[in-house]
């Protein structure tokens, strides 16, 4: 039998996914899971002009976005 722990984050994949819709452009997602710095970046460059918004978007949406802790974050 095996023993195993899995994590996952204490952020909300929806709310996650919301803001990544509506704040996307701005890197608001990222300040929500405790990504300050990439937020920053997201912030000032329109979140890569807007490539890594649309990627951002995607890779929420699929569940491959991960906090600053590397956890997924909850359904």
């Amino acid at each position: 039998m095996a023993n195993y722990v899995t994590t996952t984050s204490d952020k909300s994949k929806t709310t996650a996914l919301l803001l990544c819709i509506f704040l996307g452009w701005m890197g608001a997602h990222y300040f929500y899971v405790g990504r300050i710095m990439r937020g920053i970046i997201a912030l000032f460059t329109f979140n890569l002009f807007g490539i890594g918004w649309i990627y951002d978007t995607v890779k929420v949406a699929l569940g491959g976005f991960k906090d600053n802790a590397g956890a997924p974050l909850r359904q």
